[in-house]
């Protein structure tokens, strides 16, 4: 038999069979490296680890740490939890819905309701099937053969997107006789997966995957009742268009009925934004309202949307931008590599904009800077800021949220809005599309558009941005008075004709190759709508252009 000679990290040399997986492989390895791994990098391509090398070459495990590694933890993870119900409970439905202090939400229909005693149950038969380390089977069937499998498990879900797909083949993953489908690498055998928890969270549960910082312990869970609140609202609007999935969603473009789900879906936007200005309107005291969220979150159009039902009832709205308060660049503050941290609320001349907002609500006129990126310094406005006497002040920024910002105001002076785009639609019922993902796709799809960027530099910005929302935004969101879904159940019909090109042109020697896969993985499963059809207040004008209150 053919031998091939394999590097690990570190130098050290093996001679292995052809036909050898890099499980196999892995499993020396971990004699020196006590932790999970699920995938492995082999020649700088990362793999499952059923791949078998056809020559000699460089392995890595991929540490937990990566991104890429994490997700097909936990959606191994959610396999294991999928077969454990299965075996229990045989006519049971399960659905992963959303995500929610770094666990998953989910939900099981079966004939009783759900319970802390099911869920015990559940947890331990987990834990059975990962002891037992079952294989978990990579297999491509033909399309034919893929609907009848979920016929016999009565996944009408997965039936319904199979139908939009035009494949011969589909991949299935196999675990004991259970079929299903997942957009995207998976580990080798349940033995991996040691580190985990499951909880009874009404009405559903909690699944919990290790911490991303040390996949050895799990991850702590921290109860956020205003953003399970704020999913469930996103639930009951799939239920009012009656779209549960990417499946269903794509029987409305091709039935035409998308139209009318375009306009309800911006007329509960709209809705919301109405009840949003009148909860302010009905607070006399309220003289500011910040508003924060992640990066393209589509919180420049909510704000000037906010600002019209807010005239509607009577008030005048004033808007200020923290991004004129910046200090001058060389007295911003600096991160631990010693570069310029634009995102720490320390970069704010917080002094200053206290002073500017309290001298408005004292009546008096106030000149407020306006800071210029190029020079890094601070200019002037010309003409002085007044606030009439049934003014507001509108702040839109990521810190709002953060009482340092306006530590000198009254809370009773102040209304804070937290906005993200939190999406509620998923492929089907186990396969679930990020929030995160959502935005990133609307900020790859506005970066190429209005700034110059592509989705490569888009990519390797986002790592970044995503440590500063961390720190700077999601840490305050349960301290909001309301919270605004930005989502729209219909636009990545929309965006995914102008992310995919983006995601084509990313080269395989990039570092964010395999992130530009996973995302095209999910766009190709939803049907293109014309942009046309998009009015041109929608928050999704903000990121593909044509928007009525500013210009690209």
């Amino acid at each position: 038999m053919r031998k091939l000679n394999i590097i690990l990290r570190g130098g050290k040399n093996l001679t292995i069979d052809k036909g050898t997986t890099l499980y196999e492989i892995a499993k020396q390895y971990r004699i020196e490296n006590n932790r999970p791994y699920v995938l492995g990098r082999f020649n700088g391509k990362v793999y499952e680890l059923s791949y078998e090398p056809e020559e000699d070459g460089y392995f890595e495990p991929v540490d937990l740490r990566e991104n890429i590694s994490i997700l097909a933890y936990k959606r191994s993870l959610k396999f294991v939890l999928i077969k454990a119900v299965h075996d229990l409970y045989p006519n049971a439905k399960v659905t992963i819905e959303h995500s929610l202090s770094k666990g998953l939400f989910g939900e099981i229909y079966k004939e009783t309701p759900l319970n802390e005693e099911d869920i015990k149950n559940i947890k331990k038969r987990m834990q059975e099937i990962i002891d037992q380390d079952i294989r978990i089977n990579k297999i491509s069937v033909r399309k034919e053969k893929a609907i009848e499998i979920f016929k016999r498990f009565n996944m009408d879900d997965k039936l319904r997107i199979l139908r939009h797909l035009d494949v011969d083949k589909v991949t299935l993953y196999e675990l004991e006789g259970m079929y299903d489908y997942f957009y995207g690498p998976m580990a080798f055998s349940t033995g991996t997966l040691k580190v985990f928890d499951i909880m009874y969270y009404a009405p559903g549960f909690i699944l919990m995957p290790p911490s991303e910082d040390n996949p050895s312990v799990l991850q702590k869970f921290e109860d956020h009742k205003k953003l399970a609140k704020i999913f469930y609202e996103a639930e009951q609007w799939g239920r009012i268009l009656d779209i549960s999935d990417v499946g269903a969603l794509n029987d409305k473009v091709v039935s035409g009925e998308i139209v009318d789900i375009i306009r309800i879906a911006e007329a509960l936007h709209e809705k919301k934004a109405a009840y949003i200005a009148d909860m302010i309107h009905s607070r006399k005291n309220v003289k500011i309202v910040l508003i924060a969220g992640p990066s393209s979150s589509g919180k420049t159009t909510f704000t000037r949307r906010l600002a019209i039902q807010l005239k509607v009832n009577g008030m005048i709205p004033v808007q200020i931008s923290l991004d004129d308060y910046f200090v001058d660049r060389e007295k911003t503050p600096k991160d631990e590599d010693g570069n310029y941290d634009f995102e720490s609320i320390y970069a704010l001349d917080l002094g200053l904009f206290n002073k500017n907002l309290n001298d408005l609500l004292e009546g008096k006129e106030v000149v407020v800077p306006q800071f210029d990126f190029i020079t890094g310094s601070r200019k002037w406005h010309e003409k002085p800021l007044k606030l009439p006497k049934n003014g507001v002040i509108l702040i839109e920024g990521i810190h709002g949220l953060n009482e340092i910002l306006t530590s000198s105001i009254p809370k009773e002076n102040k209304f804070k809005i937290y906005i993200s785009a939190l999406t509620q639609l998923n492929l089907d019922n186990h396969n679930r599309i990020a929030t995160t993902d959502v935005r990133i796709v609307r900020r790859i799809v506005r970066d190429y558009l209005s700034r110059g960027y592509n989705a490569e530099d888009t990519l390797k910005m986002w790592p970044s941005i995503r440590r500063g929302e961390e720190k700077n935004i999601f840490v305050f969101q349960e301290e909001a008075d309301v919270m605004f879904n930005s989502s729209l159940i219909y636009e990545l019909c929309v965006l995914k004709k102008h992310a995919e090109p983006q995601l084509s042109k990313i080269s395989k020697d990039s570092p964010v190759y395999y992130e530009a896969m996973r995302l095209k993985s999910f766009l190709h499963f939803f049907k293109d709508v014309d942009d046309d059809l998009i009015p041109d207040n929608s928050i999704l004008r903000e990121f593909i252009g044509g928007s009525c209150f500013y210009k690209y």
